[in-house]
């Protein structure tokens, strides 16, 4: 494990993180993401200083990420997460499923939405991590690249899955072996993020949009097609669709996902690369179909009934949230009794049915159908078997590959 790599961004890195937080995935408030009339993007104040002088490198870290429990002298545990990434009273004065835990467990949660972007909470939390500190924190939720990087750096604790029965038998097979974690020894997911195909069947006078393969080349659609700014959705997407596994690909394979996007770029039938703002486009008609990101069209589903969406024969990509304990939490063992019981089928389907993204547990359909019929049936919040099997997550990345495709990626969508 590289505990002293220095995590310095290159300008591509940042150019590439910037485009998330403006417009893309990073820009999405975890569950009314948007409405067909659009939604203004987050104000984040904190790239700005990052992007000036970069992250601060790596201190030395010494020792192990592990530090003395107290969990069982103090009952709490610290949790940060997204904004409205968790279930709230019709009042909005509680959060049930917190409020539960703690009724049962006796374990008070202190509950905190700081985490707006991954960029910025990294850079808040890194100092103290990199000089082997606290970060006041027990337990935090970030995306896959991110919580493949802190575990990398040696700054998240090793979980007791002895502690952790209902996540190790109930976490879905699509989710259990990521290749940044494998095994989920030092995570769990809280969500996936499937990039799937929508289309406007109004504007496509009925017919049914499936594959990249027509985004590319179906000269009906020329000119009213987009393409996601987040490289990982578009590149993988475009893999899948030549045969190639996003997980286990090649330069070679990444540049000839490249240059097949650029000839529908040169003959003008991408109209462009975008963020979440795709939507209100879609929903008017002026874009016919589109790489779109699935709680987006859950929430166009509920206003316009010509959205459909698709999954390609050739798969799609998800990416996920994930739940780490930071190397010096005081409360590890409170921490993985938390993870632990959003786990449970019953109260996973009572936070599915809020957040309205992929749940990763098992065996919550019917507990979810309790909740809402419509929501136990769609599979872009529980995916079937076949969906499931189509799911492929984009491979791990050094800094020196990220570079370099960030690079190429940017010169294809003019960024």
């Amino acid at each position: 494990m590289e505990r002293h790599e220095t995590e310095r961004l290159t300008s591509v890195q940042l150019a590439a993180m910037r485009r998330s937080l403006s417009n893309g995935r990073g820009a999405l408030t975890r569950r009314s993401l948007l409405r067909a009339s659009g939604m203004g993007a987050l104000a984040l104040g904190g790239i700005s200083t990052l992007g000036a002088c970069g992250i601060p490198p790596a201190g030395r870290t010494e020792g192990s990420a592990a530090s003395d429990d107290h969990s069982a002298k103090e009952k709490e545990v610290h949790f940060s997460n997204w904004t409205e990434y968790m279930d709230v009273s019709e009042d909005e004065k509680s959060r049930p499923t917190l409020q539960a835990f703690t009724e049962r467990t006796g374990i008070k949660v202190k509950y905190t939405e700081d985490i707006n972007d991954n960029v910025e909470f990294f850079g808040k939390i890194k100092p103290q991590l990199a000089a082997g500190q606290n970060t006041g924190r027990d337990l935090i939720c970030v995306t896959d690249w991110l919580a493949a990087r802190i575990i990398r750096l040696g700054w998240a604790q090793k979980l007791d899955h002895a502690n952790l029965p209902h996540a190790f038998a109930n976490v879905s097979a699509q989710f259990r072996t990521p290749d940044w974690d494998p095994g989920r020894a030092y995570s769990f997911p809280w969500t996936g993020i499937p990039a799937v195909i929508a289309y406007n069947k109004k504007a496509t006078g009925g017919r049914k949009v499936d594959s990249v393969t027509q985004l590319l080349d179906d000269p009906k659609l020329k000119g009213r097609v987009s393409f996601l700014s987040e490289m990982r959705d578009t590149v993988g997407m475009t893999l899948l669709d030549q045969g190639k596994d996003p997980g286990k690909f090649s330069d070679a394979d990444f540049d000839g996902a490249i240059g097949r996007l650029q000839k529908a770029v040169d003959k003008k039938q991408i109209r462009r690369f975008t963020g979440n703002d795709y939507t209100a486009d879609l929903s008017k008609g002026d874009i016919a179909a589109c790489v779109a990101w699935a709680g987006d069209i859950i929430q166009l589903q509920a206003d316009n009934p010509d959205i459909e969406y698709a999954i390609p024969a050739a798969g799609y990509i998800t990416s996920s949230d994930n739940l780490l304990v930071p190397a010096q939490a005081r409360h590890k063992t409170n921490a993985e009794k938390l993870i632990d019981y959003y786990y449970e089928p019953p109260v996973a389907a009572q936070l599915a049915a809020y957040i309205n993204y992929v749940c990763p547990v098992d065996g919550v359909r019917e507990e979810l159908a309790g909740i809402d019929e419509s929501m136990a049936s769609n599979t872009l919040i529980l995916p079937d078997k076949e969906m499931a099997a189509k799911s492929r997550s984009f491979r791990s990345l050094s800094t020196k590959e990220e570079t370099a495709y960030e690079e190429k990626f940017a010169k294809l969508i003019g960024a």
